[in-house]
This record gives structure tokens, C-alpha cells and sequence, in this order.
């Protein structure tokens, strides 16, 4: 072994003892975290004095915890979460015995059907449920989870979004920061709406794995608009659609994406005698570019490339300052026929997408039995991996 080597060799040895030990106090993490959830549910079903202290027992042990044990980081929000993660999630039960040995355990088993204290309900899989519950993950995946992740699973009460977003974790061995975008992107929410499901799947992993390096990369088809409340009205008008946008436009930011900046609304257009007005204007300050959008509240008509394509005309000439990337069209409408579409944007120099938008979401059934399908096949290829590595 010449000297490059051996240094290869030690620092393969410390990475890959680091990574063990990060690894064992992750597990340890998440065995501490059940458990309290454990005890907790315990004593609120079977303490001899819980009555005594009623609801407001996890803000008196969160207290006396800190003040008394000095554990932070055990506070009112956190046992929540413990006690909400042990009802989610008592499949790991046997590897906390096996693990920590430690006769402590609580004696009770799985928690009473429709018991929450306020937090999400957990219901046990029995043979009337099961077609409506997931198929529970097994224990070994949860463990290859970090705690940081399932925090964000556990703060998610439909039980097939947290188990899409569990396949999802698994799958593409996202960060926890790459989960949260993902869960504030809704890519379940646009999964389940999607005809072509897995290819929405698909473009999500690959948003996860990195950053947007083009605009198209963060165009979404639809749109998710829930939080306008335009849902309640019976019919609305293109300045109803933008003035409720602008009056949540925090929220309209994220549905957006990361990176853009409000810059104008009804922006004018003029050529020679003539005015247009343009409805929103962004600027994305990392692509360096301009959207411009064009609400519509009806289906796409095929003059409407045609306006949007006069828009990026001009924007390109007259608006577009040195540094910046030439402009992209969003045409965002009711719904849409993708033939027409390709027929209408075909052959035209300019970025031009047109998206749907929805200002309620629908029920996402049609998912359950992708999510099943995909859980069971990742299963698979673990346990073979494993038998391999064996």
C-alpha cells in the first residue's frame, strides 16, 4: 500500500464510522421519541391519576421536564409530536424492545381506534379499514428515515399522502429541505390530479435531486389556486382571479416556486395608437428572466398564443435590460385541450406554456393504488438488496 492509499483508507474508515455513528444516534433519536409518545399515551389511558391533570398534561410535563430535568428541546410542541409519531407509527415497537432492552416499556399495545387527544386520528388496520389505510410501512424503511424527516411526515394527517411522501423519501433519498419544498409544491395534490401520474412523479424526483436550471423546470401544470376562495363563487371574472391572487400573493409566490419576484400587474402595452394590458409580471431573480401571465377563466382558445406571442414580442424589445434572459408566457387558464395547444405554441421562437389552474382540489383516490404499487415494488428491491449485501 503506497501512501495516497493509506490516507484513502483512513479517511474511508472515519467517513464510514461517522456515518455509522450519525446513523445510530438517529435510531436512538427516534426510539427516545416513540417511547415518550408511548408513555404518554399510557398514562393519559391508564394513569391511576390523569384525571388529576386532564388536558393539560403535556404543557405540566413539558414544563417540569425543562425546568426540573433541563431536557430541552422536550416542549409542548415536541411531546405532540411524540405522542403523535408513537399512534402513527407502533409497527417499530419490537425493534425499540429489541434495541434498547430496556423493561421500561409500556405494557399497552396499539392505541384505541379513533383516539387522537386533538392531534390526527390513528386508526389500526383491520379487515374493515384496510381497503381505506395504506399498507403500514414496515419497520426497518421507518428506521432508514431520520427523525427530521418524520417530523414533517407526522405533521400530515391523510394517511396516503404521508405514505406517498414516505415512498417518495425512500425513493430519491431526498433532505429534509427537499421534502418540505416538495410538500409545499403539492406534488401529491398535482399527482393525483395529473392523467399521466407517474410522469409527474417523475418530474418531482428530478426537482428534488437539484436546482431549476431553466424556467421550464419550475412551470407547473395545474396550478393549485385553493387558497383564493374563489371555489365558493358560483362564477368569477378574470379581475376577480387577479385581484384575489394579489391579495394572496405571499401564497401565490410559493405556488410559483422559489425565486420569483412580483414586478407588476396590468402592465401596459403600447403599440403605435393601441393598449394592451399584460395581467402579472415576475421576474425570477436567479434565471435573471421575466414570466409574464395571462389569466383566463375559461378553456384556451388558440388566439390567445397568438396575444401571449405578441407580448414576448415586444417584452424581448423593448423591456429587456443587459443580463437578462429573454422572457417566458404563462398562459394560465380554466383548462385546456393539449392538441390545440401543441398546435397553437407549435413553431414559435418563444418559451410559451400554458398551464390549467384549480381553485379547489379534487379527492385524490386514484392515487391509493400507485402508492401501494410503488411501496410494494421499493420493498421488494430492498429486501433483495439486503439479501445480496448478505
Amino acid at each position: 500500500m503506497n501512501y495516497n492509499a493509506l490516507i484513502t483508507a483512513i479517511a474511508g474508515a472515519h467517513d464510514k464510522a461517522l456515518a455509522g455513528a450519525a446513523g445510530a444516534v438517529n435510531r436512538h433519536l427516534i426510539f427516545r421519541n416513540w417511547l415518550i409518545g408511548a408513555h404518554l399515551v399510557e398514562f393519559e389511558q391508564q394513569g391511576e391519576d390523569r384525571a388529576k391533570y386532564g388536558e393539560g398534561l403535556l404543557k405540566r410535563v413539558a414544563g417540569d421536564l425543562i425546568r426540573d430535568r433541563q431536557m430541552i428541546g422536550l416542549g409542548l410542541s415536541m411531546l405532540k409530536d411524540c405522542r403523535t409519531f408513537y399512534r402513527l407509527y407502533p409497527q417499530i415497537r419490537q425493534s425499540v424492545v429489541g434495541e434498547l432492552s430496556t423493561g421500561g416499556l409500556p405494557s399497552i399495545g396499539q392505541p384505541p381506534v379513533g383516539e387522537s387527544g386533538g392531534d390526527v386520528v390513528f386508526s389500526p388496520v383491520t379487515s374493515q379499514t384496510a381497503s381505506r389505510l395504506p399498507t403500514p410501512l414496515p419497520a426497518a424503511m421507518i428506521l432508514r428515515l431520520s427523525w427530521t424527516h418524520l417530523l414533517e411526515l407526522v405533521r400530515l394527517d391523510d394517511p396516503w399522502k404521508r405514505a406517498f411522501y414516505e415512498n417518495e423519501c425512500l425513493k430519491g433519498h431526498w433532505s429534509k429541505r427537499q421534502l418540505q419544498r416538495q410538500i409545499g409544491s403539492l406534488l401529491y395534490e398535482r399527482t393525483a390530479l395529473s392523467t399521466d401520474k407517474q410522469a409527474v412523479i417523475d418530474a418531482g424526483r428530478e426537482q428534488a435531486a437539484e436546482a431549476p436550471r431553466t424556467i421550464a423546470d419550475l412551470i407547473r401544470d395545474p396550478y393549485v389556486l385553493e387558497f383564493t376562495g374563489l371555489a365558493e363563487r358560483s362564477h368569477y371574472m378574470e379581475s376577480d382571479l387577479e385581484k384575489a391572487l394579489l391579495n394572496h400573493l405571499q401564497a401565490f409566490l410559493l405556488e410559483l416556486g422559489a425565486g420569483f419576484c412580483f414586478e407588476a400587474r396590468q402592465k401596459r402595452i403600447t403599440v403605435g395608437h393601441e393598449h394592451d394590458y399584460l395581467d402579472l409580471v415576475f421576474y425570477h431573480r436567479i434565471l435573471r428572466c421575466h414570466l409574464l401571465i395571462d389569466l383566463k377563466t375559461r378553456a384556451f382558445q388558440h388566439g390567445d398564443a397568438g396575444q401571449m406571442n405578441f407580448y414576448l414580442n415586444f417584452w424581448k424589445d423593448q423591456m429587456m435590460q443587459p443580463g437578462d434572459q429573454p422572457p417566458v408566457g404563462l398562459l394560465l387558464c380554466a383548462d385546456k385541450d393539449q392538441t390545440k395547444v401543441e398546435y397553437s405554441i407549435a413553431g414559435l421562437d418563444h418559451q410559451l406554456f400554458v398551464s390549467r389552474y384549480l381553485v379547489a382540489l379534487p379527492k385524490p383516490e386514484d392515487l391509493e393504488r400507485l402508492i401501494e404499487t410503488d411501496r410494494a415494488v421499493w420493498e421488494q428491491h430492498h429486501t433483495h438488496s439486503n439479501q445480496r449485501d448478505t
